[in-house]
């Protein structure tokens, strides 16, 4: 007789509405094109871009805001442009004690990379 147990199936991830059709599907809707240029708006701020690719680009798929402060502008600077990304929808964060972690989600990027996908192949 085996010891093997069943384990249960977890439910698919629910995958993140993008936020537009890639650009050459179809013209954008006044409420796509807001909220595409709320995005491209706050990556628009090289300090932004730099804070929005460490947290990206770093191991675990968050960052404490400990590890990725230094870009050459003082810690309230970045406590700015951190949260005009979160308002963006780009970044959210978790108060751990002291430290504020902050994650970008998947669901984001592959947003990002959708709008542009189809405009960047052809």
């Amino acid at each position: 007789m085996s010891n093997a147990k069943v384990l249960p199936l977890l439910a698919p991830e629910v995958a993140a509405e993008p936020c537009c059709p890639p650009l050459d599907e179809r013209p954008l809707s006044a409420e796509e094109a807001e909220r595409a240029a709320k995005m491209f708006k706050a990556l628009g701020d090289p300090v932004r871009l730099r804070l929005f690719s460490a947290v990206a680009s770093h191991e675990g798929g968050e960052a404490c805001v400990c590890d990725i402060s230094d870009v050459g502008v003082s810690q309230p600077t970045v406590s700015h442009h951190l949260k005009k990304l979160k308002e963006a929808g780009l970044l959210s964060s978790e108060r751990r004690g002291t430290w504020v972690y902050y994650r970008v989600e998947p669901a984001v990027i592959a947003a990002m990379g959708q709008l542009l996908t189809r405009a960047a192949a052809a």
